[in-house]
């Protein structure tokens, strides 16, 4: 009789599972994602508005200061550059070529100012108002009166500078007349003995009004008094003179040729003026001419330009400086109270990184709200700015996505600290102060 045979199965100990089953992967739905940080780093944001608000509000100011002294550097500077260049950076000037003639010392012109020269000049892009003008020479014994007296025992006194004008010369100084008129092109064609005068020789001669239809005589020739000249925005040396038409100067001084062209160009066109000007008015020799032409921009205003933007970012930085302590005071006063919530979500299974990432992020969240009303308040107060004293308001895009940008980290360095401090808060030491 066989003895029946049993199988024996070995069967495992409990508690001896494998570390694979004991390490089972953790489900992605229910790890800690970013939304969860996000949702837990805001819920706390706006469980305290109060609070809320005045941390928002050092974040609003610096942001806002720093986007509105950058826009008011922006706008005060571009109206610091107008006016350093109004004036100087819209006159052209040419003259003809000089060369040295033989051993001694004297100079004579190579190149001609055409008596057209206006109208070429004025056909340019660029180019507001052209005009000729040149120096009268007049013989030693020369006087200028304002009445035909002969008085050998009465003192010489100097003669004020002559000069003779095209028509359209007071448009390109940016000349204002205060009293009178100007000559125009029909008294220059028809050589009309036609005067100008300078507001300051005007007093000299006690010649206050024209109505009355004065005169005085350029070496003895008698010339009508039509118009005084006041402020010039260039040329400030016509004050001091007198202006008659071109075509009483050929008529009356000989006057062969004239001496210089003058032109009101649009603000930045010098360079371009310059390179056409000489051509338009010499086209078989242009190198007989010398143009002084602006530059694209003032050397004096760009300087000034540096140092007002300089002077604004430094208050700006200042301003922002204050609401990144601002953020970083709150944020660690959080944490302090927080202390017994920080060691229950860390005995639950939470990361110090975890309570590190939620409190950087409160304080990221709180630096880009600040940020975007501040960049929004700055260019608000530009432009209101801006409208009140009836400048032209410059205000770079860029800089309101900056300041949002730079609300973004400014919470980010404010609350690193705090965080990392928060993330080595021990589990038991936080539940025994939270309870």
């Amino acid at each position: 009789m066989t003895r029946p045979r049993f199988a024996f199965r070995r069967n495992k100990p409990r508690g001896s599972a494998s570390a694979a089953e004991l390490l089972r992967p953790v489900a992605r739905g229910d790890r800690f994602s970013a939304s969860d940080l996000v949702s837990e780093a805001t819920s706390d944001i706006g469980s305290r508005p109060g609070r809320l608000v005045m941390t928002i509000l050092g974040t609003v100011l610096g942001i806002g200061s720093l986007v509105a002294t950058w826009g008011f550097a922006q706008t005060a500077s571009g109206q610091i550059s107008s006016q350093f260049n109004q004036a100087a950076s819209t006159q052209v000037s040419i003259m003809p070529e000089t060369t040295s003639l033989g051993n001694d010392g004297g100079s004579g012109a190579i190149g001609r100012i055409p008596w057209d020269a206006p109208d070429r000049l004025e056909t340019l892009a660029g180019v507001e108002r052209a005009a000729l003008i040149s120096d009268v020479t007049l013989g030693e014994d020369a006087e200028v009166t304002s009445v035909p007296l002969n008085d050998p025992s009465a003192a010489s006194t100097a003669v004020p500078p002559l000069r003779a004008a095209s028509a359209g010369i007071l448009q390109a100084v940016g000349g204002e007349l205060t009293t009178g008129r100007m000559f125009d092109d029909g008294h220059d064609a028809r050589g009309d003995r036609v005067a100008v005068l300078g507001s300051r020789v005007a007093d000299r001669l006690s010649i206050t009004r024209v109505d009355n239809q004065p005169s005085i005589f350029i070496d003895g020739t008698a010339y009508a008094v039509i118009g005084i000249l006041g402020e010039t925005q260039t040329r400030a040396e016509l004050r001091d003179g007198i202006l008659i038409p071109d075509g009483a100067a050929r008529s009356d001084f000989a006057m062969a040729r004239p001496a210089e062209a003058i032109a009101k160009i649009a603000y930045g066109a010098g360079p371009q003026i310059a390179e056409q000007a000489t051509l338009a008015l010499a086209s078989d020799d242009p190198d007989s001419l010398k143009v002084r032409a602006p530059s694209a921009g003032s050397t004096l205003g760009t300087a000034v330009q540096s140092d007002v933007n300089l002077l604004f970012l430094i208050v700006g930085a200042v301003s922002l400086l204050a609401g990144g302590l601002g953020i970083a005071n709150v944020t660690l006063l959080s944490v302090t109270e927080r202390t017994g919530e920080i060691g229950l979500r860390r005995a639950l299974g939470a990361t110090g990184r975890q309570i590190s990432a939620q409190f950087t992020v409160e304080s990221v969240v709180i630096g880009v709200l600040g940020g975007l009303i501040g960049a929004a308040l700055g260019v608000l107060a530009v432009v209101g700015v801006a409208a009140i004293q009836q400048w032209t308001a410059i205000v770079d895009p860029l800089a309101a996505i900056a300041g949002v940008a730079v609300g973004a980290l400014v919470g980010w360095v404010s609350g690193w600290y705090p965080a990392r401090r928060a993330s080595r808060i021990e589990p038991i030491n936080a539940l025994r102060a939270g309870g």
